[in-house]
């Protein structure tokens, strides 16, 4: 269940919003997208200077003995961390992407993912939750989301509800699904940060939508909440075997409707769980060798009018492997 400033989230405490039997998730979103104190927190969070992560250059990520204390997350991937062993959990590259971060109010436990799709938001929260409430139900449990810009008009989406179909684009339908999950299940989920859709996005010259912010940070002893962006040195480890996994899971029975496991919690080590590739997945790897970047970027990307500078290049050296 959704909790803000300390109560049980509904359509009928909210006073934004109209009581209905017949209440949607697309109602709960909007709802919430217009909660004062959550409105308020967004404005907050957004007043924080983004944080450019370097490995190579940020000694507040390096121990002592020269090994990572953070913990970075590609598309689709999941971590969740010990506070005792991991100081930060960090994610970016989200355009339509939501980077949900829950963490146990009590012991710190915290669990960071970078969602792509409605389709890993039921099985995913599972994953995320195994470890932080630890059989729990009590447990508060607070819960910040940071990304899906709004990828289509708000004159498609705007009113006291949001649209359905095609012209959703893809980061309502996740957003949608995120927040219907989080007030179906049983544990207590303190929203404190949503920022997403209208309240993360900008437009450039020409008019074009674009996000405000593409990642996040989060120090796992207090549960602060950093906007953040990271360099390839940052990236890590294994970058481009992890970026062509998250494409080979589309196609892995075994991974389907999951989240990416990356992170052992208990060893306090990466463990870049396996995918199936398949001969059809190498075809498509080998095409992309011979596309211009427009063409990669409309191949490839939800939203290819917002992507990074790095895009291209990344998918292109994920190409070349």
């Amino acid at each position: 269940m959704i909790f803000v400033d300390g109560l049980p989230f509904s359509l009928n405490s909210s006073s934004s919003s109209s009581s209905s039997s017949k209440s949607q998730p697309s109602d709960l979103l909007v709802a919430l997208m217009e909660h004062q104190v959550l409105v308020s927190a967004t404005h907050s969070f957004k007043s924080i200077q983004e944080r450019k992560v370097s490995a190579s250059m940020d000694s507040k990520l390096i121990t002592s003995s020269n090994s990572s204390r953070y913990v970075y997350l590609f598309q689709r991937e999941y971590a969740t961390v010990d506070p005792s062993l991991v100081h930060y959990v960090g994610t970016d590259e989200a355009t339509t992407c939501v980077g949900v971060v829950i963490r146990n109010r009590k012991n710190g436990m915290t669990s960071v993912s970078h969602m792509d799709s409605p389709k890993i938001v039921d099985i995913g929260f599972y994953q995320m939750l195994a470890l932080v409430v630890d059989h729990n139900l009590d447990a508060g449990l607070d819960v910040h989301l940071v990304g899906a810009f709004e990828d289509v008009s708000p004159n498609h989406a705007s009113g006291r509800s949001i649209s359905q179909g095609k012209r959703d684009g893809y980061s309502i339908p996740l957003c949608r699904k995120i927040v219907e999950t989080m007030q179906k299940r049983p544990e207590k989920f303190h929203v404190k940060t949503l920022c997403v859709l209208r309240h993360n996005t900008k437009y450039d010259s020409q008019g074009n939508a674009l996000p405000i912010f593409n990642g996040l940070l989060v120090e796992t002893s207090s549960g602060t909440l950093i906007p953040a962006s990271f360099d390839k040195t940052s990236r890590c480890p294994d970058e481009i075997v992890r970026r062509l996994r998250v494409s080979s899971s589309h196609e892995d029975p075994s991974w389907q409707g999951k989240l990416l496991d990356t992170y052992d919690t208990k060893t306090d080590r990466f463990i870049i769980a396996p995918c199936s590739w398949t001969k059809r997945l190498v075809q498509i790897v080998l095409s992309l060798q011979s596309l211009s970047d427009s063409e990669i970027l409309a191949s490839c990307s939800t939203s290819p009018l917002a992507e990074g500078p790095e895009f291209v290049d990344n998918e292109r050296r994920s190409a070349h492997l």
